[in-house]
């Protein structure tokens, strides 16, 4: 099952760390910010925009 975000929903969405724009990646389920390194979970349909609950994306 792959997380949907309605796109007018993803354009108005922003980090709550650094305000910087969320991009969406659907096979994780979780909404990223390339700009904190932060990626927020997605559950039941609804995103999680806390700090506390974001896992950091490690960079390869």
């Amino acid at each position: 099952m792959s997380a949907q975000i309605d796109d007018w929903l993803l354009d108005i969405l922003a980090c709550p760390k650094s305000r910087a724009p969320l991009r969406l990646d659907s096979e994780a389920e979780e909404l990223v910010c390339d700009e904190s390194g932060l990626a927020y979970p997605i559950r039941d349909g609804i995103p999680v925009l806390l700090v506390e609950e974001a896992r950091v994306v490690n960079e390869a």
